[in-house]
């Protein structure tokens, strides 16, 4: 004798099957994202620290050779092949004088 509940049991037990295998999903294309965003804002932060350890190197380097820190971003950009991408680059420049160490600043913008 068959039950006649089967067919619907059958029926629920695959939605189920169903549902939960798109929330797995879901929930692991959440996380695959989530940490891809984590990767991209570290390599960003890295990037604007490696950028700005480039721009005080090059500037004690003006200040070794030629006596007095550079007066601007641009005669480092110059003189000693500073570059960076400015969409995704403030860098802020400021001196203080000629013989003391200038501010430099590096913001990423994303």
């Amino acid at each position: 004798m068959e039950n006649r509940f089967a067919r619907e049991k059958k029926k629920h037990s695959l939605l189920r099957q169903l549902i939960s295998t798109a929330v797995i999903f879901c929930c692991a294309a959440f996380f695959l994202l989530y940490g891809a965003d984590l990767v991209s804002q570290s390599a960003n932060a890295e990037q604007a620290k490696s950028l700005q350890t480039a721009i005080t190197r090059s500037a004690v380097q003006c200040y070794a050779t030629e006596g007095a820190y550079p007066e601007s971003l641009d005669y480092l950009c110059e003189h000693y092949g500073i570059s960076w991408d400015s969409d995704k680059y403030v860098v802020d420049y400021e001196i203080l004088g000629a013989n003391l160490m200038p501010t430099i600043t590096v913001i990423p913008l994303s």
